[in-house]
């Protein structure tokens, strides 16, 4: 998924300003999220670290909510407002330059979901494309700073939906849970029956809840298992 574009059933996401390119495992993601919550119940939706937009287009395809989209790399910015103007959905988005921690301290408003594909890498070596480094690295953002965001961000039935490495998922549960954040649904993610688990999505609510865990496989062979086609199935123009 390298292509300056990415075009989807519904909607284009042009890359080419933006150091993070679509990827499927936040395809997967945004196609989850929407098949786990009640989406025409929400009026309001935060997108934290938007990057090409993905994710708020995602939502939009299935939801009237207003969207709030955060985003602190210039480039990014750009990229993600035309994104947000080409599409049909355009008056249900507001994008803003600046990094959640600055928006949370001003912001009043809270959100019935609120959805990030945060950056997740901790001391592992960095690149040279700063871009990629501030997508990609929290230095710029920490988990905990994360969860204080988003504690403070959520209405008191709000959701929360997190995309994280698979060996950070019991990290950011523990940190979540100290700020009143808990786990409602987990779902750990492998590219093939071949692989390792790399990846897991987790909804967390205010109010402590039974917690539903399952997983997901991508490809089984050379072809995307039943589980990925259903989900993707509203997006992609494969299936």
């Amino acid at each position: 998924m390298s292509n300056s574009f990415f075009k989807f059933k519904e909607f284009t996401v042009n890359q080419d300003k933006t150091a993070m390119k679509v990827c499927t495992d936040a395809c997967l993601f945004g196609a989850w999220v929407v098949d786990s919550i009640n989406m025409p119940s929400l009026k309001n939706i935060l997108d934290i670290g938007t990057g090409t937009g993905l994710l708020s287009l995602m939502l939009a395809q299935f939801s009237k909510a207003s969207i709030d989209a955060v985003e602190i790399e210039p480039m990014a910015v750009a990229q993600a407002n035309a994104n947000f103007n080409a599409s049909k959905w355009k008056e249900q988005f507001q994008i803003h330059a600046t990094s959640i921690i600055e928006y949370a301290i001003k912001q009043e408003r809270q959100y019935d979901l609120i959805i990030s594909n945060p950056p997740f890498f901790e001391q592992q070596l960095k690149s040279n494309n700063k871009q990629r480094n501030i997508a990609m690295h929290s230095a710029h953002l920490t988990l905990t700073e994360l969860a204080n965001c988003m504690i403070n961000l959520l209405t008191d039935s709000g959701i929360a939906a997190v995309l994280l490495p698979w060996d950070r998922s019991e990290e950011w549960k523990e940190i979540a849970e100290k700020r009143g954040l808990f786990c409602i649904k987990e779902t750990v993610v492998k590219q093939s029956t071949a692989h390792s688990y790399f990846r897991t999505m987790i909804l967390m609510q205010k109010n402590r809840a039974t917690s539903g865990f399952n997983t997901i496989t991508i490809k089984e062979g050379s072809e995307y298992s039943k589980e990925f086609s259903q989900l993707l199935a509203p997006y992609y123009l494969a299936l």
